[in-house]
């Protein structure tokens, strides 16, 4: 029977990568329908990501063992995983809903292939609105007096549902460096792209006053460092002067949605590799969804 597999390789640059994992796949029996590199002469780093179909009933515990002498040889961080198979998410949100709805949309149409554990809120905005589509929701009440045994109960639900990813949609509460580190590469979050100029309340509100040209959105990894992970995802939308602030809401809010989804996205599908402060993303194979720009 024929399965769709993915490889995801990270190592120090060297010659000879690309044909030994493709002659390895080649004489396992499998067809490589799509392959993404890049060597960063910077760092001397080498990432590569690879789609491809096993024709002969190679599985992803035999290809994994039998490649562990190439693996040691170029001294390679290695992972093979099925393609067909939903990475488990968990979506959490405060009192902003138009990211939550946004993937929710996008979940339930199959244009993002995720399971989702549950949603998690420190308000009950959004509790029916999560019910009707037969998803868990979970009230985490935060105070300053809580805050650990709030976290404690985030860590348990995570560990309890087999979560992969934490997605923190418009999620305004700050996580602690010990979560951060623990899931270090496995929570997005997003928020507006005015940072660091326009801090606080009403960033928009700001932007409008300052006579801002373009609004934007920035997804990226969570670190100890609010805001300031590795980027993920961008993108911008030109305003005018002739728009309101309430304009300039509604156009942001659009953009994170839009940003968040291909962020998120990208990661389900191991196109994403951490490379120190910054990322590799590689695009989305021909006849993906993603392709065709989530939006």
């Amino acid at each position: 029977m024929k399965k769709a597999y993915a490889l995801r390789v990270t190592c120090s640059s060297t010659r000879g990568i690309v044909a030994a994992v493709s002659g390895y796949l080649a004489g396992k029996g499998c067809n490589i329908t799509d392959s993404s590199q890049f060597d960063d002469i910077h760092t001397r780093h080498f990432f590569m990501r690879m789609s491809f179909i096993s024709e002969e009933g190679a599985g992803l515990e035999d290809l994994d063992r039998d490649f562990m002498p190439i693996a040691e040889r170029f001294g390679m961080a290695v992972e093979f995983s099925d393609e067909s198979k939903k990475r488990k998410v968990m979506i959490m949100v405060s009192k902003f809903g138009h990211c939550l709805n946004d993937l929710l949309y996008r979940w339930r149409i199959g244009a993002l292939p995720i399971e989702i554990t549950g949603v998690v809120s420190n308000h009950f905005d959004y509790q029916k609105v999560v019910a009707n589509h037969d998803i868990p929701f979970h009230h985490v009440k935060i105070t300053p007096q809580n805050k650990s045994e709030a976290e404690a109960s985030l860590v348990r639900l995570v560990e309890e549902t087999g979560t992969e990813l934490i997605v923190l949609a418009r999620y305004m509460q700050v996580l602690s460096d010990e979560l951060c580190t623990k899931m270090s590469g496995k929570i997005i979050n997003i928020h507006h792209s005015f940072l660091p100029s326009f801090k606080g309340a009403n960033p928009y509100k700001q932007a409008f006053e300052r006579g801002v040209k373009l609004i934007g959105a920035t997804s990226h990894y969570v670190t100890g460092d609010l805001d300031e992970g590795p980027i993920i995802e961008q993108d911008v939308i030109r305003v005018t002067h002739a728009q309101s602030p309430e304009d300039y809401v509604s156009l942001g809010r659009d953009v994170e949605s839009q940003v968040l989804a291909r962020a998120i996205h990208a990661h389900i599908h191991g196109r994403v590799f951490l490379n120190g402060n910054k990322t590799v993303v590689f695009p989305a194979s021909p006849g993906s969804f993603a392709s065709e720009r989530l939006g």
